[in-house]
């Protein structure tokens, strides 16, 4: 059956790729606007599954793969900065303080029907972090502004960071790949 990844992130397409199975990955058409009163856990999983099923018409017998991360902190979620600025600000109120990290997977059978959604959970705890390093970081790394807080845990960013807790290292950078292999060994795919 095709695999298809619903993203167009570099970093979710390396973790996938290290299962060496042949798959696509394609831009997902879906409004990731957190909806009122939703919880970080709500957006996360709605948004896997919303980004998978907006490829569905264009892969009538596929396995596609959705996800998305939403980071909280104090009860607020904290959403890709986009702008410097916000970047630096979103940053400031993190330093120091730990982050939950939720990064929902979706796979949707397209053949069957078939949807199975989980959730993995990432504590993150930065270090202090004075307003020039992150002016420094961001600098350096720009491409953070796309990922939830600018907090990208991949190449300098690892520098942030004072300590990870999770059950799975992957989920942190977009995909909870364990619990992913178990969802494709359930729809018949062997990876080993």
């Amino acid at each position: 059956m095709q695999i298809v990844l619903a993203s167009t992130s570099p970093y979710r397409r390396e973790i996938i790729a290290r299962l060496g199975l042949p798959f696509e990955a394609v831009a997902p058409h879906c409004d990731e606007t957190p909806l009122p009163d939703e919880t970080a856990l709500m957006t996360a999983t709605r948004l896997a599954r919303a980004k998978a099923e907006s490829l569905a018409g264009r892969f009538p017998a596929a396995l596609i793969i959705g996800s998305d991360q939403v980071a909280l902190l104090d009860g607020q979620q904290i959403g890709k900065p986009l702008e410097f600025e916000r970047g630096v600000e979103m940053l400031k109120w993190m330093s120091g303080r730990t982050v939950l990290f939720h990064s929902a997977l979706a796979l949707v059978n397209t053949a069957t029907g078939r949807v199975q959604e989980t959730v993995g959970l990432t504590r993150v705890t930065l270090r202090e972090l004075s307003e020039t390093q992150i002016r420094h970081y961001l600098t350096r790394e720009p491409d953070a502004l796309h990922c939830a807080g600018a907090a990208k845990s991949e190449g300098l960013g690892g520098a942030l960071i004072a300590r990870i807790e999770s059950d799975d290292p992957n989920s942190l950078i977009g995909v909870p790949l364990f619990e992913l292999v178990t969802m494709l060994n359930n729809e018949g795919v062997e990876i080993l």
